[in-house]
């Protein structure tokens, strides 16, 4: 059993990427040909023939608003892939995009960078190890290849 949730990026945020993403573009939706696209509105992958947009996100500015922190710096924005058009978010509450070393970055409350880790797959184990200190407030698990942000885990 899991004590920890990978976090999709909600609907609400996703209807907005639709329109203009966080660098003020309008997305340009395609087929996917060969599908594998990680996907952060359901977290899985695209499948061949499905209807994708690659859109900047910016996950640590879209919690600084909810929160009221203040990243400075730190606050980013990137590419993401999502479904085109509304889908029904995850179908299982198992860690996403598995088989592949993971980055665990965490966040402390004003939203500033306290650490990373390294690790050959996300766990609960890995997920407590990053929450064993109590002023990480936020966790974002990205790709290594790339940095790309996969999905954001919050405090159970």
């Amino acid at each position: 059993m899991t004590t920890h949730t990978a976090r999709p990026v909600e609907p609400s945020v996703l209807k907005e990427l639709r329109t203009a993403d966080d660098a003020g573009r309008t997305p340009s939706p395609f087929t996917a040909e060969e599908g594998g696209a990680p996907l952060r509105c359901c977290l899985r992958r695209s499948e061949r023939g499905e209807r994708i947009a690659l859109v900047s996100y910016a996950p640590l500015r879209r919690w600084a608003a909810e929160t009221g922190a203040a990243p400075g710096a730190y606050d980013e924005q990137g590419p993401v892939f999502i479904h085109a058009d509304e889908c029904a978010g995850p179908e299982t509450d198992a860690f996403p995009f598995p088989g592949a070393h993971r980055t665990i970055r965490r966040y402390s409350a004003d939203g500033h960078i306290l650490g990373g880790d390294l690790v050959p797959a996300v766990t609960d184990e890995a997920l407590r190890n990053a929450f064993d200190d109590p002023s990480v407030a936020l966790v974002h698990v990205r790709a290594v290849e790339y940095g790309c942000f996969h999905y954001e885990v919050r405090r159970p």
